[in-house]
């Protein structure tokens, strides 16, 4: 028998009114579902928010991958301008001609697919609350803090330095070895010229941050219909821990970013992984390049797809600005160190709200 509207709120919501572990897809697929359960009702101050379409005059950042490893020297030079104004700027771009084939992109949202349209029962086996889980199945972010749902659900897997992976669907594994080890490299080329555009050595953010063993994450989310959207959020505005987060969609859009005080609609390009600046590069740049807020907006005509690769230090690397910025009169430190580990933590212990985290490490 199909669940009313009323009754999957209600499985939603434990006896003291905190939600508990349910997904948005069960949600969904209740054929009584015509209404939003209050429990996902988000509150915007639209009056005050500005959503547009990228501007001519200030376009979304692109940046050539190609240019960075295989072009001539002059072009390398260029492109290391345009990355570090892009991350000064924007603190995001669109990264082309980046050697990650389409097939195996899209081989990776088929599997991510497959892995959400599995039963309840067999993704509840990876439904972890710890944010160090290897593999962590779960609905909207924080279920112990949010005060409101948010309309989607998740899997976080952790593949570097030890590579992790659900058991199902049966080509889920493979696959994302494959596309994880081709993402980590070009993680790992965009920081050499991201070092360089700070005026560093190319190795200085891949060596200080201990690289080698560094932590490399897998989050994808999906964003099923949603019956009334305008009451709804797929992700609330935030920044991401780490140093630098790689984004792929399936051709539905719903990412906005935050820039000049507007939110940007951003496109879902064929072939572009979408490159955001996040907490850890602003603190080693010590502000000069931010991470940049973003948040998913969800719609009621199809479901939204984003799969996200997190480039991080390792665990036990503490985070720092870098040395060679720092002059205690004029450029003192503008965030204490923290270990990447104990920032996870904070996460943890925080509700996903802008810069919550990064602002606790801010002097």
């Amino acid at each position: 028998m199909a669940s009313t509207a009323s009754e999957v709120s209600q499985q939603v919501q434990s006896n003291n009114n905190r939600p508990i572990f349910k997904s948005v897809k069960a949600l969904t697929e209740s054929p009584e579902l015509t209404s939003l359960p209050p429990s996902y009702t988000y509150t915007t101050n639209s009056d005050d928010e500005i959503v547009a379409d990228p501007d001519e005059d200030d376009p979304i950042p692109i940046i050539d991958y190609s240019l960075l490893v295989t072009g001539t020297p002059d072009q390398r030079a260029m492109t290391i301008h345009d990355l570090g104004k892009a991350c000064e700027e924007w603190g995001f771009f669109m990264l082309i001609n980046h050697f990650v084939s389409k097939t195996i992109m899209e081989k990776m949202v088929d599997e991510v697919f497959a892995f959400f349209n599995l039963s309840e029962e067999e993704k509840q086996e990876y439904a972890g609350k710890d944010v160090m889980d290897p593999v962590r199945y779960g609905t909207s972010s924080n279920v112990s803090m949010d005060k409101v749902l948010f309309w989607r659900d998740f899997l976080k897997i952790v593949v570097h330095p030890e590579f992790h992976s659900p058991d199902k669907p049966p080509g889920f594994r493979e696959t994302s070895a494959e596309y994880c080890r081709r993402t980590w490299k070009v993680g790992k080329e965009l920081l050499k010229g991201i070092s360089e555009s700070l005026g560093l050595e190319a190795n200085y953010i891949e060596d200080t941050m201990n690289l080698d063993s560094g932590w490399q994450m897998i989050a994808a989310n999906m964003y099923p219909p949603c019956p009334q959207p305008e009451l709804a959020m797929g992700i609330p505005p935030h920044s991401d821990h780490g140093l630098l987060n790689l984004l792929l969609q399936n051709g539905v859009s719903g990412l906005q970013v935050l820039h000049n005080g507007k939110w940007i609609n951003v496109g879902s390009t064929s072939n572009c992984q979408l490159v955001f600046v996040s907490d850890h590069l602003e603190v080693v740049s010590n502000g000069k390049y931010k991470s940049v807020l973003h948040r998913a907006v969800v719609s009621n005509k199809a479901t939204r797809m984003s799969l996200a690769v997190v480039i991080a230090p390792s665990l036990d690397t503490v985070v720092e600005p870098a040395k060679e910025f720092l002059d205690n009169q004029r450029n003192p430190a503008a965030y204490v160190g923290m270990k990447h580990r104990d920032y996870m933590q904070l996460q943890k212990s925080n509700r996903l709200n802008g810069k919550s985290v990064l602002d606790r490490v801010k002097i």
